[in-house]
């Protein structure tokens, strides 16, 4: 029986886990903070929303250089190794002998292996990369993919504990409790897609945002806000 692996290096899943549950916990936080300080509603809406686009942008563009630099590193390598494999043949395919004999090849297998693969330059490139440094110039992330996915997954996030303001009520407790769930739903979720416990991850972010909140909900009781008005 055959079998199929998840897609790990196609940037979406890093960037949508890491906008989503980064827009939870720095809302929540927010939240937590102008509330206890003492924050009107609106205010705490304000904050929240401000929050929202800022981090959603902040982390789209980010990704989208991250992963962009990252690329440009590996077609940086893919251009040393052409240039190792046109200057110096004889020595790269010695190399990649010794490679495929420490992977349990015998010498005369490995060779007749490591001849065939140089026949093609960009299959010596790809599979002295692969070999070497771990990586597959032909498997790049896209960094639109990542930029996209974790602006959208950032924005959701960071809506959730901002639903029961938006929906009229006016209870910090409500918010924080929206939070917290929203935070316990996205670690399991996230927890499926690398076969875990769907508690374990949940209990993991819950606790992540649990003491950001906690932190801010200090900062904001020892602050405080002046009078309205």
């Amino acid at each position: 029986m055959g079998h199929t692996h998840a897609d790990v290096s196609g940037g979406w899943l890093r960037a949508a886990v890491f906008g989503a549950m980064d827009g939870l916990v720095t809302n929540i936080s927010l939240v937590a903070g102008i509330g206890a300080a003492g924050a009107a509603p609106r205010t705490i809406v304000l904050t929240g929303v401000a929050g929202l686009v800022a981090g959603a942008f902040s982390m789209a563009l980010g990704e989208y250089t991250s992963v962009s630099t990252q690329n440009e590193q590996v077609e940086a390598e893919a251009r040393v190794e052409r240039r190792e494999l046109r200057d110096n043949p004889a020595g790269e395919e010695a190399e990649l002998v010794a490679m495929f004999t420490a992977m349990g090849m015998s010498t005369p297998t490995a060779t007749s292996a490591a001849r065939e693969v140089h026949h093609d330059p960009e299959r010596a490139v790809r599979t002295h990369l692969t070999h070497e440094l771990g990586i597959d110039p032909e498997e790049k992330p896209s960094p639109m993919v990542a930029a996209l996915s974790s602006f959208l997954m950032f924005a959701l996030g960071a809506i959730v504990p901002l639903l029961p303001y938006l929906l009229g009520f006016s209870s910090l407790l409500a918010g924080l409790a929206v939070g917290a769930l929203g935070l316990v739903l996205a670690g399991a979720v996230a927890a499926t897609f690398t076969a875990q416990k769907w508690w374990r991850g949940a209990a993991r972010q819950l606790v992540f945002g649990v003491v950001a909140a906690g932190a801010t909900y200090l900062v904001g009781t020892l602050i405080g806000v002046g009078p309205v008005g």
